[in-house]
């Protein structure tokens, strides 16, 4: 396909962006019975720790709920490899403890495999799936369908979005967070406002570079990494993710004149920090845009403020998608072909 043809055509991975506010929206009314029936469940075994199963963009979703659930319910998260169970058949004591296993097809067999190690183990096991009838969801005590409906694209985008949504959503009826919960209510239409926020500025500052740093803080910090990996899936350009705290050490040797940074800060109590990062790289020479009014020399970037703390960081990624699906095809570039990569991917 010729680069103009792939500039002009609408793409399965715009479609998908522009879905998600419908598709959240569907998640939140459909899945609501079971999300209320697991929250309980969680709140009545009352764990004292958690843990997540998952990979790729599923393991994002996955570290953003980490900050989410440690930020609210007080409660330490820790993230499993799928390889304990499946390559090394390990088995883990986890008695006292919730698990989270997030996946689009619910079909990958290490995923499933920890899955039921877990709940052999003695935790309480829910699976965030896009696929209801899938190993995972019959492997797990309770199973949340998000809903999203068929994503044609490889790159996922509203499946990340309602992975992440339905994993807010568990969270708010375990803990009984009624500020969450109408929080959630109202992102589709904050998604909606989020989709229309230009950030063709940073296009500019990419066309030479090879590699850039995305940062984040906190939860932003999980919406960085999934940022980064959709470069290098659709643009084939490398991006680093990095907390904005941490880039001011070993990282900050490659930054040096119009070195691209992406700066992803949301409206919470990491915001400032962030903020003084980006001015801290912009004065070193760094191109440096950022999703705050707050910096001082960093360019700022159009944001959807939601009202809270941990709904606003998925407003930013939603923006972040449809630029990066534009400047993929700003780059003579197919988004929903990336070389060597497949939908699903299935690891032992």
């Amino acid at each position: 396909m010729s680069a103009t043809t792939t500039q002009k055509r609408t793409t399965h991975m715009r479609r998908e962006i522009e879905e998600i506010p419908e598709a959240t929206a569907r998640l939140l009314d459909g899945s609501a019975a079971v999300l209320t029936e697991a929250g309980r469940g969680i709140r009545e075994r009352d764990p004292q720790f958690v843990v997540t199963v998952a990979r790729g963009s599923s393991d994002h979703a996955a570290t953003f709920m980490k900050y989410a659930v440690e930020l609210t319910a007080g409660l330490a998260v820790a993230s499993v490899g799928p390889s304990i169970a499946s390559i090394y058949g390990a088995k883990l004591k986890l008695g006292g403890s919730a698990c989270l296993a997030i996946s689009q097809s619910g079909k990958s067999p290490d995923i499933v495999a920890m899955a039921q190690a877990a709940r052999a183990g003695g935790s309480l096991t829910v699976a965030i799936t896009n696929t209801a009838d899938s190993p995972l969801a019959r492997a797990s005590d309770y199973a949340i369908d998000i809903l999203a409906g068929p994503e044609r694209s490889v790159a996922a985008t509203k499946t990340f979005v309602n992975s992440a949504v339905a994993g807010l959503a568990l969270m708010a009826h375990s803990t009984g967070d009624d500020k969450l919960l109408a929080a959630l209510a109202h992102l589709p239409e904050h998604f909606r406002k989020a989709i229309a926020c230009d950030w063709m500025g940073l296009a500019s500052a990419l066309e030479t570079p090879k590699s850039l740093f995305i940062l984040g803080r906190g939860p932003s910090a999980a919406i960085a990494n999934e940022a980064a990996l959709k470069f290098k899936e659709t643009c084939a350009m490398h991006a680093e993710a990095y907390s904005a705290a941490e880039v001011m050490h070993g990282p900050l040797a490659l930054v040096g004149p119009d070195f691209p940074v992406l700066a992803l800060a949301a409206r919470d109590a990491s915001e400032p920090s962030v903020a003084e990062a980006a001015d801290s790289l912009a004065a070193k020479g760094a191109v440096v845009f950022v999703t705050s009014d707050k910096a001082k020399s960093a360019q700022h970037l159009p944001h959807v403020a939601t009202g809270h703390p941990l709904t606003d960081p998925l407003a930013l990624i939603v923006s972040f998608y449809g630029f990066v699906e534009a400047f993929a095809r700003h780059r003579g570039l197919d988004p929903d072909t990336p070389p060597n990569l497949r939908k699903v991917t299935e690891t032992i």
